[in-house]
């Protein structure tokens, strides 16, 4: 069952630059197929930024860094490994986007713990991307989160479609997640159902949506007339979702 978190308030500087990471919760959920499109939002606005991949299990298939070659792979599992979050800042990019992999809960919380202020006073800020779908533990592990991250980060939850239609009533109607929803105020976007030869496909070829959309693949299953269109309606309903909440996911 869900827990309302202890909330404790936490107030924010200036802001410079934008850390904005998936939560390292329950696995499955798509936080890589929507850290990609994000990815692809930011590209197709021209916002310099740049890409961690922290799933810990350095897998070579349908991690962030299958998707874009110049995704840094790190170790989420380590502290040093977490600090690529603002390492990656010298670099002179204003947004980074990480994408955390599955369980990476105890060793962000004490990194999260220990660099925040420091990150605050350098006018750095974080939104945490929460996931939720269908199954009730996806939203458990939103409200554990928030429970740790408090009023530290901007919040967006993404409403992942994963079957057609989706019943997200749990999330809608759990008496904790509603008290999270008022006292966190978070940002809220629909990611729409993906055929799952689409999105199989793509994942198994590290093949992104621009690619299938512009008909830049000659994987045939993805250069399909109908694949093209349904990739071109991926992006152009996502990134009406992320125009909505832009001042969520820009400095």
């Amino acid at each position: 069952m869900a827990t309302a978190p202890q909330i404790v308030k936490f107030p924010q500087s200036g802001i410079t630059s934008r850390i904005v990471f998936t939560q390292g919760g329950k696995g499955g959920i798509g936080k890589t197929a929507f850290a990609t499109m994000l990815a692809e939002w930011y590209a197709a606005q021209g916002t310099p930024h740049a890409l961690i991949d922290m799933d810990s299990e350095n897998k070579s298939k349908g991690s962030l860094r299958h998707f874009f070659s110049q995704a840094r792979k790190t170790n989420v599992q380590q502290a040093r490994g977490l600090d690529e979050f603002v390492n990656v800042l010298d670099e002179g990019s204003p947004v980074v986007v990480a994408d955390m992999g599955a369980g990476a809960g105890e060793v962000a919380h004490r990194w999260f713990d220990s660099m925040h202020e420091q990150a605050k006073e350098n006018g750095v800020a974080f939104t945490a991307i929460g996931l939720v779908t269908p199954d009730p533990a996806s939203v458990a592990s939103v409200l554990a989160w928030a429970g740790f991250l408090q009023k530290r980060v901007d919040y967006l939850i993404v409403k992942n479609s994963i079957s057609n239609p989706s019943d997200f009533g749990y999330w809608e109607t759990d008496a904790h997640a509603d008290e999270f929803r008022r006292v966190f105020e978070p940002g809220v976007i629909s990611m729409e159902y993906r055929l799952p030869e689409i999105e199989h496909e793509a994942r198994n070829h590290g093949v992104t949506m621009q690619a299938v959309a512009s008909r830049q693949t000659n994987i045939p299953a993805l250069n399909r007339t109908a694949s093209v269109w349904r990739a071109q309606a991926y992006r152009r309903n996502l990134f009406a979702e992320f125009d909505r909440v832009k001042d969520l996911l820009l400095p």
